[in-house]
């Protein structure tokens, strides 16, 4: 039996709105609607779930997507759940047992969401739980909106400087390029640094990791080398935790740069743990008056001792932004991108007939789930809520369960 242009094992998709605060992007963008409707999927789309990040109803609509009143409607329909942020508990309440959820879940920092989609039922997967390999480059969506995130800083400390950016030969005279700092150099370090370079700025970085010196001047800035006495590398292309006395060794280093600097971008960031603080009050108050510091780690606590999440604060004349969730100020283009990582994860979890399946045995898949058949099965966060013991091993294989059309569940 066949439903309105789907065989029965096709998938239904279901997106709805972003309920977290200041949140614009959407999950799916209605190009990708489109890919998924052409395959002869079921694609529910909550009504207004793009309008935040300029999608409109009517262009999902044209995409062959079916527009539903309410986020509950969608729930109770879709097989798999495509988000951007973590759903609240009445949402997942709402979820038929068996579903699967992906988006950015933050698995280790939320046990009591985990502990909600375990008792319901729910196969989560986390976005950012996805490993960082060569093959899932494609699906690394911490990595799109970093991009995101680190261009948009330097957008923000430029609309707040007092000061041009660009070097300046004018009949008034010469004006002088900012100096800008950027501290971290991965994917949005990298980013700040290419667009403050495309601005006119002179820019310098540093970064615990000396391997990332060679990207760093390929994009014309300048290396600030901070003898720590070791390497920072960590795993996933992180950098590791310092200790005491290297975060004092980089402190002392990075002030003289800092209490020159017009603008200073902060990326530096450890998985699951506080963001270095690299920035003392004291440094700030050497800083010249009018000066920037937009902090990208203000999430987790802030690269800056005055950063407040969430806030802009002013102190002995220098601006220090802890705004959030910057990727979601430019939701149309970081829509876009998150939208095709989440079209590449789903190439490993449609199968050739359309139905949700979970392939346990492929690393990516493994590295990303969180939640099956009412078990916790992501090892850090089973560690991070005291969960000593490994989860049990589910079959490698599981087909998602009965919905509108799926297979059931194999044994």
């Amino acid at each position: 039996m066949e439903q309105a242009g789907r065989t029965e094992k096709r998938a239904v998709i279901g997106v709805t709105r972003e309920t977290a605060q200041n949140e614009r992007r959407v999950a799916l963008i209605p190009d990708a609607v489109k890919r998924y409707v052409s395959a002869g999927h079921t694609v529910l789309i909550e009504r207004g779930a793009g309008t935040a990040s300029s999608y409109t109803d009517d262009a999902y609509s044209s995409a062959g997507g079916t527009l539903v009143d309410s986020a509950e409607g969608v729930y109770r329909q879709a097989d798999l759940i495509l988000r951007v942020q973590r759903p609240d508990r009445n949402a997942i309440m709402q979820m038929r047992p068996g579903t699967m959820l992906i988006g950015f879940l933050s698995p280790m920092l939320n046990a009591e969401l985990v502990t909600e989609l375990r008792d319901q039922g729910i196969t989560a997967l986390s976005m950012d739980a996805v490993p960082r390999i060569s093959r899932a480059q494609s699906m690394d969506a911490l990595s799109s909106q970093a991009t995101v995130g680190g261009y948009k800083a330097v957008l923000l400390a430029a609309d707040n400087l007092p000061k041009f950016f660009p070097l300046l030969m004018t009949a008034a005279g010469t004006i002088p390029p900012a100096k800008v700092v950027i501290l971290g150099a991965g994917v949005a370090g990298l980013q700040a640094i290419a667009t403050a370079r495309r601005l006119g700025a002179k820019v310098k970085a540093y970064d615990f990791r000396p391997v990332v010196k060679e990207q760093v001047m390929s994009l014309g800035a300048q290396f600030i080398e901070i003898d720590t006495g070791e390497s920072g590398e960590g795993t996933g292309g992180y950098a590791r935790e310092a200790g005491a006395d290297t975060l004092a060794r980089q402190q002392a280093g990075l002030a003289p740069h800092i209490a020159e600097a017009d603008v200073v971008i902060t990326t530096a960031a450890v998985p699951g743990r506080p963001a270095p603080r690299l920035i003392p009050t004291s440094t700030v108050e050497r800083m010249p008056t009018g000066a920037v510091i937009v902090d990208l780690a203000a999430e987790s606590g802030g690269n800056c001792e005055l950063t407040r999440p969430g806030e802009v604060v002013e102190h002995n004349g220098v601006l220090v932004m802890g705004l959030l969730n910057l990727p979601s100020m430019m939701p149309f283009h970081a829509s876009q991108m998150y939208s095709k990582n989440l079209q590449n994860l789903l190439e490993l979890i449609l199968n050739k007939e359309g139905a949700v399946t979970l392939n346990l045995d492929d690393e990516i898949i493994a590295g990303a789930t969180v939640t099956h058949r009412n078990e916790i099965l992501h090892q850090g966060t089973r560690k991070a809520m005291g969960l000593a013991e490994p989860a049990p091993a589910p079959p490698a294989s599981a087909t998602a369960p009965a919905g509108s059309g799926s297979t059931a569940p194999s044994a």
